[in-house]
């Protein structure tokens, strides 16, 4: 195919916007040593806010390339439904008392387990809850387990390399934890109706595998790090306990948001609905994450805009590829583009071997924990753990090479077993 020029455009301010992701650290140290502009630096050092910068900047470009017309066409036809969920179901998911109420199953898991302390919460969390992304969506997992981690393991001054490691852990395990279903993994999500695969077919393909390697690399990184987890002390201060008729309705509305996940209209209704409750009990609440939610939000919906404009080139790339290649290429390119935009692209395309889906859909779940870009539930994780990291900035090759090892063993395991 031949680019159009906004096509061009478009691919040349994508890169731009990778290439951004690796010096956010660059621009926060100017916000410390120019601080006559600290707040501009400080805006483009925020990795969340990212795409949503570059995809302006694509939207400038189209109202002086194509014009006025095009433009608002073109933003008119992205769906934005995504964003707007993962804004609500964070906000609803941090709030007490809902991490209360996981928090005790967590403890529960701990318990079971023959390891002690903050060692066993701390396998719970990543061998558990990232399994829960396939019931309560993963972005609610990842807001779940990143507030847990946040709390409980890395507000005690661990090491900057376990830190590294468990949130490479995290977001791999996030990303193939929500295929035990096909409504709760975005990439699975972009082709179940239109291949025709059920809650059955998903547990039976890829569910349990999944399993396998979530509970592997939670495994392999608390052995890894057993002597420091060891040393993590309990929380010194637990939280106010919250009524259960209120941890009710707070469950409710969550899962009110997860079943018309792709009803923006309804569960925008409940989040403001939610708010007023929240608001009304306020000695039950701790703060209410909007701020982390909007950034999430806004890096979201610069991917939707930005990647509207990369169909020209991904698909034939991908679709050139034999069933080998196209679990190793999907498992590459997540890590630059988004799973799930991988698998849309795949889904329409005709004729496809039942071999070849297999393939895409495990390769871009496999992938979806390399970059923060890999997966729509990542920047959620990031822009709450991001601040025990040094300068507030996660250094996007530090993820990479943390991602790496839990990569490989979700690799082995969907493409051996």
């Amino acid at each position: 195919m031949t680019p159009t020029a906004i096509q061009l455009v478009g691919a040349i301010l994508f890169a731009f916007a990778i290439l951004h992701t690796f010096a956010t650290k660059f621009f926060e140290h100017l916000a410390h040593t120019r601080p006559a502009h600290a707040g501009l630096w400080h805006l483009l050092g925020e990795v969340e806010a990212v795409f949503g910068f570059w995809a302006l900047i694509l939207i400038v470009a189209l109202f002086a390339i194509n014009g006025e017309k095009a433009a608002v066409s073109y933003m008119d036809s992205r769906n934005f439904t995504e964003p707007m969920f993962v804004f609500a179901i964070m906000v609803i998911a941090g709030t007490r008392p809902v991490l209360q109420t996981v928090l005790a199953g967590v403890n529960l898991v701990a318990r079971l387990t023959p390891l002690q302390g903050s060692l066993g919460i701390y396998l719970a969390v990543l061998g558990v809850v990232p399994l829960l992304g396939s019931f309560i969506t993963e972005p609610a997992a990842m807001t779940l387990a990143a507030l847990i981690l946040g709390d409980r393991i890395f507000s005690v001054g661990i090491s900057s390399r376990l830190k590294y490691v468990t949130l490479g852990v995290l977001f791999v395990n996030v990303s193939i934890g929500g295929t035990l279903t096909a409504y709760a993994a975005p990439p699975v999500l972009m082709v179940a109706g239109k291949w025709g695969w059920d809650g059955n077919f998903m547990m039976a393909a890829y569910g349990w595998k999944s399993m396998i390697a979530v509970l592997g690399n939670a495994l392999v990184a608390a052995f890894a790090f057993r002597k420091e987890l060891g040393q993590v002390p309990k929380m010194a201060v637990p939280m106010a306990a919250v009524p259960w008729p209120l941890a009710l309705v707070h469950l409710a509305f969550l899962v009110g948001v997860v079943v018309f996940a792709h009803h923006p209209a309804i569960f925008m209704g409940l989040l403001l609905f939610f708010l007023g409750v929240a608001y009304a009990y306020p000695q039950y609440q701790d703060r209410l994450i909007l701020r982390e939610g909007l950034l999430v939000s806004l890096f979201l919906a610069g991917l939707v805009v930005l990647g509207g404009q990369q169909q020209w080139w991904l698909q034939p790339v991908l679709m050139s590829m034999g069933n080998d290649q196209v679990f190793i290429g999907a498992t590459v390119l997540t890590a630059f583009t988004d799973n799930a935009a991988l698998t849309y692209l795949g889904s329409l395309v005709e004729g496809l071997s039942d071999s070849f889906k297999y393939a895409l859909v495990a390769g871009a779940v496999t992938g979806g924990g390399l970059t923060v870009i890999a997966n729509a539930p990542n920047p959620a994780g990031l822009s709450i753990l991001r601040r025990h990291f040094e300068d507030e900035t996660v250094s996007p090759l530090g993820l990479l090479m943390a991602a790496l090892p839990p990569t490989v063993v979700a690799a082995l395991v969907f493409w051996v077993l």
